[in-house]
Order: C-alpha cells, then sequence, then structure tokens
C-alpha cells in the first residue's frame, strides 16, 4: 500500500523509519519531510496547511492511508477532511483533538468524567488570573490554553514568577494560545509519559517513556519541547500502567464518545505519579517528541497493521511486541533554542554516529543546501538514539553518538536519563 506521513520532525523521522519497514508498505511519501526521512522515502513538496492539496496529491499518489504526525494539523481538521474524501487517515478529529489544542477543554472533561488532575482555575483576564494565583500561593503551573509548540506551560515557584507569565501570555508573548490561561496546582511525584493507541472505543497500551522538558543539566532552565528521553520508564511498573488504563484512558475514551468526539489515534498522557497514584498532567493527541524516538525502536511488531486496526476500529484483535531494550536520546539543539535559535550551520560526521553499535540518528530541524552539505534549520536538531540491555548503557552509546557528530554550534544535555541511571545504580 501507499502510505502517506505528514510532519517534518525527529517524530516523523522515527515513524518513517519505522513504516518503511512494515511489510505492507509499498511507497511511503513524507510531507514535507526532512533529509532524514528521506532516507526511508520520498519527501513531497506539499503545504501541508492546504488541506485540498493533500487530498489532491492523495488522490495523485494512489495513498491507502495518511498517517498524521504534529498536532497542528489534527487541531485544523485535516483528519476530518481526508476522511471527508475517501482517505483512510490516523489521526483524531479536530472536535477530538481538542484534548491537546485546549488545555481548559481537557481539564473540564476531567472534572466531569472523574479523571485525576491537578486542581486549576481558568482565566480570560489578567487579573483575575493574578488573584487567583495570590489566593493559592507558589509553587503554582501557569498554562496557556492552546497550543504554544511545547512553551506554554511555566512552572513559577514563586509569585512574582507567577505574575510574570500571567502577564507574558496575555500580553500576546503566545499569540492567541495564551488568550485564556489555566492555573493548576503543583502537583508532586515523578513525571512519566504514557501512550495508547485508540480506535474511539478500544485502547491498546503502547509504551512508557520519560522526557526532559528543562534545557539545562539538572532539570534546570525554561521548559522546552523536550531536550531528550528514554524507554521505559521504571516509575512505570505494570500495576501502574493498570492503573492508567482504567482510570484515566477509559473515561477519556468513554467521555468522548459520550460528548459525541470519539477519539481514535494516539492519546498520548503526561502523567505524575504522586503518593495518590497517577494523575493526568495533559493529553497530547500524538506521538510524543523526543518520545517517538525511543518508542519506535523498541517496537518489535509491524507498526502500520497496528495504524490500520485504529482506523478500522478492530484494535482489540491487536496485539504488539516490544523490545525489553532499553532505548534512550539525546537532542542535539542549536544555540539560541529555547529562544531564538542560530540556524545555518554546518553539520557533519551523522554517519560514523550512525555506524556505531545500537546506535541510530533521527533528524529533526536539518536541510540540505545547493552543495548537499547539512545545515541547522531549527530549534532541536538531531536525536541520537542509543539501545542497552539497561538506560545506563543505553545512554552510554547515546552519547558516544553525539561525541562523533561534528558540529560546534549545536549543544546537548549531559544528564539524560538521569533519574533511571542512578536507580539502576543503587539497584
Amino acid at each position: 500500500m501507499n502510505i502517506l506521513l505528514i510532519g517534518s520532525g525527529g517524530r516523523e523521522h522515527a515513524l518513517a523509519w519505522a513504516i518503511s519497514a512494515s511489510l505492507l508498505c509499498d511507497r511511503l511519501f513524507i510531507a514535507p519531510g526532512n533529509p532524514g526521512t528521506a532516507q526511508c522515502g520520498e519527501n513531497a513538496v506539499i503545504d501541508i496547511a492546504d488541506h485540498g492539496a493533500v487530498i489532491a496529491f492523495c488522490r495523485l499518489q494512489k495513498i491507502n492511508l495518511v498517517v498524521v504526525g504534529p498536532e497542528g494539523p489534527l487541531v485544523a481538521g485535516i483528519a476530518d477532511n481526508l476522511t471527508a474524501a475517501g482517505i483512510k487517515t490516523f489521526g483524531p478529529s479536530k472536535a477530538a483533538a481538542q484534548l491537546e489544542g485546549s488545555k481548559a477543554f481537557t481539564k473540564e472533561l476531567c472534572a466531569e468524567f472523574s479523571i485525576p488532575t491537578a486542581g486549576f482555575g481558568r482565566f480570560t483576564d489578567a487579573a483575575s488570573a493574578k488573584a487567583y494565583v495570590a489566593a493559592q500561593g507558589a509553587p503554582i503551573v501557569i498554562k496557556a490554553d492552546g497550543l504554544a509548540a511545547g512553551k506554554g506551560v511555566v512552572m513559577a515557584e514563586t509569585l512574582d514568577e507567577a505574575n510574570e507569565a500571567i502577564e507574558m501570555m496575555f500580553g500576546g508573548g503566545l499569540g492567541s494560545a495564551g488568550a485564556e490561561v489555566v492555573i493548576e496546582e503543583w502537583m508532586i511525584g515523578e513525571e512519566a509519559s504514557f501512550f495508547a493507541l485508540c480506535d474511539g472505543t478500544h485502547a491498546l497500551p503502547l509504551a512508557s517513556a520519560q522526557d526532559h522538558k528543562r534545557v539545562g543539566d539538572g532539570d534546570t532552565g525554561p521548559n522546552t519541547g523536550g531536550m531528550g528521553a528514554y524507554s521505559p520508564a521504571p516509575v512505570m511498573t505494570l500495576a501502574m500502567e493498570a492503573r492508567v488504563m482504567k482510570e484515566i484512558i477509559a473515561p477519556t475514551l468513554a467521555g468522548m464518545a459520550q460528548r459525541g468526539a470519539p477519539f481514535q489515534g494516539v492519546l498520548f498522557a503526561g502523567l505524575m505519579i504522586t503518593a495518590q497514584g497517577p494523575k493526568l498532567i495533559e493529553y497530547n493527541v500524538r506521538l510524543g517528541d523526543p518520545e517517538c524516538e525511543v518508542l519506535m525502536p523498541r517496537l518489535k511488531s509491524d507498526i502500520v497493521p497496528a495504524l490500520l486496526a485504529a482506523c478500522d476500529g478492530v484494535l482489540d484483535q491487536i496485539t504488539l511486541r516490544w523490545s525489553e531494550e532499553a532505548a534512550l536520546t539525546v537532542v542535539l539543539a542549536a544555540r539560541g533554542y529555547p529562544g531564538k535559535p542560530e540556524t545555518g550551520s554546518v553539520i557533519k560526521d551523522i554517519d560514523k554516529a550512525a555506524a556505531l553499535e545500537n546506535v541510530l540518528v533521527f533528524h529533526a530541524g536539518t536541510k540540505q543546501d545547493g552543495a548537499g552539505a547539512l545545515l541547522a534549520a531549527g530549534g532541536r536538531v538531531l536525536n541520537v538514539v542509543g539501545m542497552g540491555k539497561t538506560v545506563g548503557e543505553a545512554q552510554a552509546r547515546a552519547y558516544r553518538g553525539v561525541d562523533a557528530i561534528d558540529w560546534p554550534e549545536g549543544f546537548c544535555r549531559r544528564d539524560i536519563g538521569w533519574q533511571a541511571v542512578k536507580r539502576e545504580r543503587e539497584g
């Protein structure tokens, strides 16, 4: 079958790598893709915001399945338009994508269907938001309601930080994403990312991961889209996974169906594992980035039948096999990130890194110039993945890969996976 993958980041390179290995995949197109995805299929120059152009491309190339990687097109309703045109599409409808597109929508769903989450308030003006913060005290969490490319959450440790975040968001610092603000209690526990494939009725657990949002070592500095991740997350035991499926995923699917917006696609639950059990931090409606880069190398099963089953409502007939090995990815970012990144610098020796044992390199913000040189073209530029019997072994391999790449203008955290490695050392 012919498959079109929408997106251009590290998540899409990892997905393209997995999909291209499927026995069911005859031709794989990636729109717009990046230099890494071009090694897995054929990059297509399409404006993915122009849904009519995407539909025309699908008809021209006889596409049998579209897989939507990033959240933006989903929130914009691309799955609805493709489905209406008779093109099978993996990804939620615009209505269901509100789970990521509006944090307030998700918080209200949690309240209605008794899904454990942090206490919260919703605000459309700075004065009332500041009054709420003053009454609640710090630390506290300030979130832009809409999509903000992973930068719409401020973990405010003081009242001054909270008020600055409120002023920034209502002042237009995040565009329309900050027109409404959600303010949440600061939860205590360990974070984990949990993923489930959904077909509107059934949910099939994928795997867990733990990502590192802060830009600096020791989890310091501002939040980013993610500086690295590893899988599996030790805090997500089988018992905890069962609780998440029962207490969070199942009532979410039931609630969305009851609201007339059944959820089909990947449900990505950002969790806080507290002393009382798992609580939902927020939902995303697609695979995480950089989490996808550690999930795909661990997946032993063919991914395409599972994607088709989710589209067809028969996920209860699918099982997936996972490697018991750990995977860890380190994000190489351009200087200046998560602010304005310095782009255009030349990156060399990726092949040397990829040739190392149990090391993979997934492209994200890269492009090639006319002479074929690889250039940095974004904030998060490369994902270097190591595999190993332990997280510590995977970590060592990933950093060997990082050190093999010649890119003086790039930087990374040097402590990805530190919590898991510490657990392993302490036995």
